[in-house]
């Protein structure tokens, strides 16, 4: 992760990639749990069960960059196959590809497991303390 992104964006465009990963993962859960829950064919069961994963990663800012470009094409791929409205397809779509390409934010799993650590040394004795 750390070759991916030098920094994690933290204050306010931390704050907005937070918004992000939350609104996304929370749409994609919602979306995933209604055909789980009604007598729907299994495709459409399986294609839903498949944007749990990603949207639970995303909303914990885990693996952004994976979840985030499989959503992206997941989502892409239902714009061509199935019917309905592929406007909130494609905004799902474009708000996973960019929290791929933009990176988790500060206030996720991704900045506390690949982050920047800061290690204090001890400080040494002087001379003078030695003699």
């Amino acid at each position: 992760m750390r070759r991916l992104y030098s920094t994690f964006a933290g204050g306010w465009p931390g704050i907005g990639l937070l918004l992000m990963r939350l609104v996304i993962g929370s749409v994609l859960l919602v979306r995933a749990s209604s055909p789980l829950s009604s007598a729907s064919p299994l495709h459409a069961t399986l294609t839903f069960a498949t944007l749990v994963g990603p949207g639970l990663l995303l909303a914990s800012g885990l693996w952004t960059p994976l979840a985030g470009m499989a959503v992206a094409v997941i989502e892409i791929s239902r714009i061509v196959t199935s019917d309905g409205d592929p406007f909130a397809r494609l905004l799902t779509a474009t708000i996973a590809a960019a929290l791929a390409m933009l990176g988790p934010g500060r206030w996720s799993l991704d900045a506390r497991l690949f982050g920047w650590k800061r290690i204090e040394a001890p400080r040494r004795p002087s001379r003078s303390s030695l003699l």
